[in-house]
């Protein structure tokens, strides 16, 4: 085995004990990189015979700087491995996906990273749960971008400097897309990877996690312009032109609130349809469909916050949803 296994968490209680119970013996080396955590993550990982690294809380925390710490502590070693995998501290590894991966990786030189599916151990706990198990669910082959459960050619990792620290949100995507266009491939394997728990139970987690992601539509959309592009428009539109104009057009004629009220519909009943082609039940689909309807006005909310700190030349903050 020539993988390192980098874990990254912050007050992850039980679900850290699972990721670690999975871990056991599949990798060269298991790291973790706590954030902050005051539940016994550190104590749970040591016990675990974990190299634990414990960021600097003086400097603000994200994912992308636990996952860069836990990089170059793997590699810091005399046996470093020339491949790392990546994973989120509420996930347990699959069996058996270490071994594929770096299989996949040692027969093609220009692949940077492969990623596999990702699903939820709760599915059925919460629509939010079903929401995120689905999200994770995307075709295998060649991708530009992916999640942050990942394994990674240690070289390449290094040739596009790893993170961008910066992103608080959005960060596995980005580094994606700047191996893809420094000309590395990237690949999503046909294979279970890795089971998360979301533990996403409450309207307000699912309403924060989506504040994330405007957040990351936003600050990712200033370093790649062209991703997110469509996630933007829609924003927009959804979240901030249309309703002004039925809130502006009620001065004017009854029928402008109804006309805006239509073009919802439309686009709730598209998304419903889509969602149904991809295979979800009529139930899942319905109400699947209504949040994402919904989902436009975190979103928006997130990507303001992302621009009310940058004009201010504020650093962007952490949106925790747990």
């Amino acid at each position: 085995m020539s993988v390192d296994l980098v874990l990254i968490g912050r007050n992850e209680g039980a679900r850290l004990a699972a990721a670690l119970a999975a871990a056991r013996g599949q990798a060269n080396r298991l790291v973790y990189v706590d954030s902050g955590s005051t539940d016994g993550s550190v104590a749970a990982a040591r016990g675990a015979g974990a190299l634990v690294v414990e960021l600097d809380m003086s400097v603000p925390f994200s994912a992308a700087r636990a996952r860069n710490a836990g990089f170059e502590a793997a590699q810091a070693q005399d046996d470093a491995a020339p491949f790392v995998q990546f994973v989120d501290g509420d996930c347990a590894l699959v069996p058996g996906w270490l071994d594929a991966a770096e299989a996949r990786l040692r027969a093609d030189s220009d692949l940077a990273l492969v990623t596999g599916w990702r699903s939820e151990i709760h599915r059925d706990a919460s629509v939010y749960n079903q929401m995120c198990d689905h999200e994770w669910r995307r075709p295998a082959g060649p991708i530009t971008h992916c999640g942050g459960d990942m394994m990674v050619r240690a070289a390449a990792w290094r040739a596009v400097g790893g993170m961008n620290p910066a992103l608080v949100a959005g960060e596995d995507e980005e580094i994606g897309l700047r191996l893809h266009k420094a000309g590395w491939k990237l690949e999503r394997l046909p294979l279970e990877m890795t089971r998360h728990d979301a533990a996403i139970t409450r309207f307000g987690q699912w309403w924060r996690r989506t504040v994330r992601a405007g957040h990351a539509f936003a600050h990712v959309g200033t370093i790649h312009l062209e991703h997110f592009r469509t996630e933007r428009r829609r924003v927009i539109v959804y979240a901030l032109i249309l309703p002004v104009v039925a809130v502006a057009g009620a001065f004017v004629s009854g029928w402008i609130p109804l006309a805006v009220a239509g073009l919802y519909l439309i686009s709730y009943a598209r998304t419903v349809k889509g969602l149904r082609r991809a295979g979800l039940p009529w139930r899942e689909a319905l109400s699947h469909s209504l949040f994402l309807s919904l989902s436009k006005f975190p979103n928006l909310i997130g990507m303001a916050t992302y621009w009310r700190r940058h004009l201010g030349r504020q650093a962007p903050e952490i949106i925790e949803y747990q």
